[in-house]
């Protein structure tokens, strides 16, 4: 690690790391709650095609990316909502035209070896100026997530609930879907459009192996999510390894890990549940009433 931290492109891509391992679980978090785990490859898909934009115009390609992907995240959520074919259709017509787009428009350009970089992640050629352009869009996800943290709970635990109480369900729903465009178009250069989602989905798939709560698993997965990035980056440091593929592969091992440990713990609470009659409370304890315990895990 310190070998690795004398260089300065590593040290940017070091800090880059932390701020994708702590945005797209905390996002993440969210969608697997609200059972879009596969919103993150639909919207890296159509972020192709902003991708070509950029590189046909000779504009910013992660401009266009984020553009692009956040029109697209709104066109699926309005989809989403309105059409009778329901969100996997929806996802998939936007996810393959986005696609062909995002390739048609390198090809024109002639920019095919740029486009790998984004495809499958190159942290490693990450400017300073890159970094900026991260930082900000991290404190704008975090600051979302921070802000609205409980109306998106409620509105990914029950819509009707949701609209019941008077919350505004199509904005909080399209928030949502702009927010995963952005955290994508943040992750795209260190994991890769192809990747992205993995790290909004395992590291929740991860806490949820271990913890009840909402604000339980939101927080180990923002955990899981930092450590399978900064790992990832210093062993394809050392070992000359893709990053990319390097965090995603730490981050399903550490799934694998909790997946293991969450047996065991739930066999020994099976074991403890046995030893009280059924529904009682145990020796100085009182019945568990709370909602959010077991609504991560629906």
């Amino acid at each position: 690690m310190t070998e690795m931290l004398q260089f300065d492109f590593m040290r940017i891509a070091l800090v880059m790391a932390v701020l994708i391992g702590l945005t797209a679980p905390a996002v993440g978090t969210f969608i697997v709650q609200r059972r879009l785990s596969l919103l993150g490859d639909g919207v890296g898909h159509i972020a192709l095609t902003g991708i070509g934009l950029g590189l046909l115009t000779g504009s910013s390609p992660v401009l266009g990316a984020l553009v692009v992907a956040v029109l697209g995240a709104v066109a699926i959520e309005v989809l989403r909502a309105r059409s009778r074919s329901g969100a996997d259709v929806a996802l998939a017509l936007l996810f393959y035209g986005g696609l062909a787009g995002g390739v048609i428009l390198t090809n024109v350009q002639g920019g095919g070896a740029s486009l790998q970089s984004y495809l499958f992640g190159s942290i490693s050629s990450v400017s300073a100026s890159d970094l900026y352009v991260v930082a900000a869009l991290a404190v704008v996800v975090l600051g979302i997530v921070a802000v609205f943290g409980r109306e998106l709970f409620l509105l990914c635990q029950d819509e009707d609930v949701a609209r019941a109480a008077g919350l505004p369900v199509r904005f909080l729903s399209v928030l949502i879907a702009v927010t995963a465009a952005v955290t994508v178009v943040i992750a795209m250069r260190a994991i890769g459009l192809l990747l992205v989602s993995a790290l909004m989905i395992v590291p929740v798939a991860a806490a949820q192996q271990v913890t009840r709560g909402f604000r339980s698993t939101m927080l180990l997965a923002m955990g899981v999510g930092v450590l399978s990035a900064v790992s990832g980056l210093a062993g394809s440091f050392e070992y000359d390894l893709p990053p990319g593929p390097s965090i995603v592969l730490l981050a399903l091992a550490l799934f694998l890990a909790a997946a293991a440990g969450g047996t065991v713990v739930r066999r020994r609470r099976a074991r403890r549940a046995g030893d009280v009659l059924p529904g009682a409370a145990g020796p100085g304890e009182r019945p568990r009433m709370d909602a959010e315990a077991e609504v991560i895990r629906g």
